[in-house]
């Protein structure tokens, strides 16, 4: 019976290292999306039976060795195929920036074996890699001293359900239990969940290094999950691993019971609970949601971040009640003040006359301290990286 046993145990085992074993040869052993110390990137893929293996990115358009024409900030590269069956690409010295690609082969999109950082946007997944030497080091985890992320259920009555959001806390937080820190509330877009801002837009890291920098002052940072039909992320919740998809608000429910988790946050955190110590900001679903939240709730944020999202208030017909509903949220808003409302959004978005427009109205209507930030870029994650970057740094000065 014994030798049994330890049989079955011998088994059990062998049968373990064989699938790790094929595991560790998912691989190829070869190193790709490495950075050199100039800003070029090398890509490899052994791949012997392909007759054509490109590069998709976002990287493209910045490298000016080749450029084919096609989506704003994307495209594809031919790769070269050497004769022991590996493909490469070098490309040009590119701009420091965090970038994601992924590989075609005979037209099938394959993540890059041997480049083991992969990210997940909405049902998006691609590889991911930094070039250093500028804006992209606040994005790098450097020998800063490094705040805490935590993932905190609290149970909205309005939406009747658990929901999850991630809180980010900084460094000194633990080490000073008696004092008391600002919240930035930061809001995701139509197609992320509350990992969005963790993951693409590196929240994280640019706030260690913002605050190790003494650029930004120490706060917490609350990132919701802002689909009211959603728990959590796929695969964060008993939904299990489902494909992502956008989920609709058409009630509202969201906006309208958003004070559940201020209230939540500063029940359980050392907060300011005061409107001094409070910013909203999201990047274009999470910056509509950032407009309609702040403006719902007047007295209770101080600081209004709005990426690539906006509105044309001056065209609405007030002799229509939801339209004179609006703007009396919006004189209201005014008229209680904020120390910062900042608009930022690329050139090349379609909504660039949208947020412009809007800037112009709250402008003329008399919105205190309004700002308009024009940059580089379309609707993506460049941007919104850069826009949390120079926003982040306005707020609570003392």
């Amino acid at each position: 019976m014994k030798k049994r046993i330890l049989l079955l145990f011998v088994c059990i085992a062998a049968a373990i290292s064989g699938f790790a074993q094929q595991n560790l040869f998912i691989s190829q052993n070869i190193e790709s999306g490495t950075v050199d110390e100039q800003g070029r990137v090398t890509f490899r893929l052994i791949a012997p039976e392909a007759k054509k293996v490109q590069i998709a990115g976002d990287f493209i358009k910045k490298d000016v060795q080749q450029h084919i024409a096609g989506m704003v900030g994307a495209g594809q590269i031919d790769m070269k195929k050497g004769k022991d069956g590996t493909w490469t690409y070098t490309s040009n010295p590119l701009p420091s920036e965090l970038y994601s690609y992924t590989f075609l082969v005979d037209g099938v999109p394959v993540l890059d074996p041997n480049n083991p950082h992969v990210y997940r946007d909405f049902a998006t997944v691609t590889n991911v890699f930094i070039v250093g030497g500028g804006l992209a080091d606040l994005f790098k985890v450097n020998d800063v001293p490094h705040g805490t992320l935590v993932a905190k259920w609290y149970h909205s009555y309005g939406i009747g359900k658990d929901r999850r959001l991630n809180v980010y806390l900084p460094a000194e937080y633990d080490a000073n239990p008696y004092k008391q820190y600002p919240v930035l509330y930061l809001l995701h877009g139509s197609g992320g969940d509350e990992n969005e801002w963790t993951i693409f837009g590196r929240a994280v890291q640019i706030m260690d290094n913002l605050i190790a920098q003494g650029k930004a002052e120490p706060m917490i940072v609350v990132m919701p999950n802002g689909h009211a039909e959603m728990q959590a992320a796929p695969g964060e919740s008993s939904l299990g691993y489902y494909k992502p998809f956008h989920f609709r608000d058409p009630e509202g429910k969201y906006v309208a019971n958003f004070m559940e988790i201020v209230n939540f946050v500063d029940r359980n955190f050392r907060t300011i609970p005061e409107k001094c110590g409070r910013a909203i900001a999201g990047l274009s679903m999470g910056g509509g949601h950032s407009v309609n939240i702040s403006r719902r709730y007047p007295n209770v944020f101080d600081y209004v971040g709005v990426f690539s999202a906006g509105g044309r208030i001056h065209e609405l017909d007030e002799s229509v009640p939801e339209n004179k509903a609006t703007m009396d949220l919006v004189r209201a808003q005014i008229a209680n003040g904020v120390s910062a409302y900042w608009i930022g959004i690329g050139r090349d978005d379609r909504g660039f006359q949208n947020a412009k427009t809007y800037y112009e109205d709250l402008k003329a209507l008399g919105m205190p301290n309004v700002s308009f930030r024009e940059s580089d870029g379309a609707h993506v994650w460049n941007c919104w990286r850069l826009y949390l970057s120079e926003f982040a740094p306005l707020l609570f000065k003392k």
